[in-house]
């Protein structure tokens, strides 16, 4: 039932919730879920998070504490496990009852569905890329003047997001954690761009970070679109399971039926659809693969061959993501702090002919052992973080000039010196590590590296 001036929008009446994590998509989806009709309780560990909730006039109410679990869901948020490595109580609690354990994007879906709306839903997941390309394709859209509005892992939460009408698309970035927590959503289109190790200690192994992106493509239809990124070998495998329509896509290789980046160009079975080098945010081959990704999904939702170009031109890129912020006596700086495993690291690395590396952090297993093709192309590394004496035992193994700053602050200096001196144009921070030992996230770690570059190149870097 559509809402109106008059008549509230309630589709989840008579609903219970409990919502467990009130950080950037907890508490705006319990507010919104109550709004819309639900009993909602909430609850997190922090106790100021807590009071926080109660000042919003939410009801507090602990699900693990002892007693039955009286709800019909758990809303948990995304980085709090449900199984491994170790359930948080709440949700052992709703297993126990036989409660779903659920992300909002059900919830939005839903939503949508009860309010009369055909929005289309397009879900975007992948190791790397994703939010390039959810932004990406949002961008398309909206140069275009279609309705749009991107969410979920990336920027506002699912149900922060507004009800759209019949010719309105939502952009959903979807990552592993809210994957393995759908049961209703269905992706129109559904992008996997492709699949790495990360985020082991949450599902167990590689078949299990594997099955849970794989779920994209649930409940999908055989009329939906299913992209799938050929240029790598756990993507492809996907193939034989989906049930909608695949459009093969690739950075490198041409891909019949697809889109592909071919000679710097992009196109597809019609032909060029644009010149990348047109694309100035949208460097390397791993970006020629998020723009063949987006290319793919706004043709089929009906955009031009000329408006998907022009989409691709315009497109200003992401914080934090082979982010350029300044350039100071012929020397680049780079921040690709997104960069958070080797694998992301190494699309960037394979960018630029030669850098000064400032890498460094909390190390996913593996290391950088598996960056050292891309050795040669570093001219000096920089390290930092708690990890900092690991990637030097692997870089000292394989004659890479390095050295260990220990922080960010005493890095940028370093790395400029070096760079200055001589030893490559580039200055990239890409660290191939998460950020959790120094910072509360690589969003932090890239802001400072920002501000830092700023400082060196108004020459205050030495009080900062």
């Amino acid at each position: 039932m559509a809402p109106t001036a008059d008549r509230p929008f309630t589709p989840f009446a008579g609903e219970r919730v409990a919502v467990v994590g009130l950080g950037r998509a907890g508490l705006p989806a319990a507010r919104r879920l109550a709004s819309w009709g639900a009993e909602v309780s909430v609850w997190d560990d922090n106790a100021e998070s807590r009071a926080a909730a109660e000042a919003a006039g939410l009801a507090l109410a602990d699900p693990a504490a002892p007693g039955r679990f009286r709800w019909d869901a758990l809303l948990l948020s995304p980085g709090i496990p449900h199984r491994l490595p170790r359930a948080h109580p709440a949700a052992e609690a709703a297993r126990a009852a036989g409660a779903p354990v659920l992300c909002d994007v059900d919830w939005l879906f839903r939503a949508v569905r009860a309010a009369g709306s055909e929005a289309r839903f397009v879900g975007i997941t992948g190791t790397n890329g994703k939010s390039t390309t959810t932004a990406l394709l949002d961008h398309m859209l909206r140069a275009a003047g279609r309705e749009s509005a991107a969410g979920g892992n990336l920027g506002p939460a699912a149900l922060s997001l507004d009800l759209l009408g019949d010719g309105g698309t939502y952009m959903l970035e979807m990552s592993s954690y809210m994957l393995e927590r759908t049961l209703s959503v269905r992706f129109d289109a559904a992008a996997m761009l492709n699949l790495s190790p990360d985020h082991l200690d949450r599902h167990g192994d590689m078949d299990g970070y594997a099955a849970a992106k794989a779920a994209i493509f649930a409940r999908q239809r055989p009329d939906d679109l299913a992209v799938l990124g050929m240029d790598d070998e756990r993507s492809r495998a996907m193939r034989g399971a989906v049930v909608a329509r695949v459009r093969p896509v690739s950075g490198a290789t041409p891909q019949p039926g697809g889109v592909w980046a071919e000679a710097g160009t992009l196109r597809d079975d019609a032909g060029p659809i644009l010149d990348l080098s047109e694309a100035p945010a949208l460097p390397g081959s791993h970006n020629a693969q998020n723009a063949a990704a987006a290319a793919a999904v706004a043709l089929d939702l009906g955009l031009s061959r000329a408006q998907v170009a022009a989409g691709l031109r315009s497109f200003p890129g992401l914080p934090h993501r082979q982010e350029k912020v300044g350039e100071i006596g012929g020397v680049s700086f780079v921040n690709d702090s997104k960069a958070t495993n080797a694998d992301s690291a190494a699309r960037a690395l394979a960018s630029y002919d030669r850098v000064v590396w400032i890498a460094g952090g909390m190390a996913k297993d593996g290391g950088i052992e598996g960056l050292a093709p891309l050795f040669p192309r570093v001219a000096r590394a920089v390290l930092i973080g708690r990890d900092a004496p690991l990637l030097a035992a692997t870089l000292a193994a394989h004659g890479v000039p390095h050295e260990v700053a220990g922080t960010l602050d005493a890095a940028v200096p370093a790395a400029a010196a070096a760079a200055r001196a001589g030893a490559a144009p580039v200055v990239l921070l890409s660290p191939a590590c998460a950020s959790w030992d120094q910072f509360t996230g690589f969003d932090q770690r890239g802001d400072r590296f920002r501000a830092l570059v700023g400082q060196f190149g108004s020459g205050r870097a030495a009080a900062a």
